[in-house]
């Protein structure tokens, strides 16, 4: 039973950061896939930093300010 409510607290606790980091992929794939957006290459590493570093942001805020 622990090893069930571990897993569901894990899979809810970071659902706002598993969301993120996927849409994140799925814009570099796009990216990568479309050559329309080619010129967007040359800044997918400091876009890739910006997203996970936003989404980990939007979610430590949530967690600080949810929990009163």
């Amino acid at each position: 039973m622990r090893a069930i409510k571990a897993i569901y607290n894990f899979i809810v606790g970071d659902m706002i950061i598993l969301a993120g980091v996927v849409v994140t992929m799925l814009l570099l794939a796009l990216i990568n896939n479309v050559s329309i957006l080619a010129p967007l290459r040359a800044i997918e590493g400091e876009l890739l930093v910006v997203a996970v570093l936003g989404v980990l942001t939007t979610t430590l805020l949530s967690e600080a300010l949810g929990k009163r």
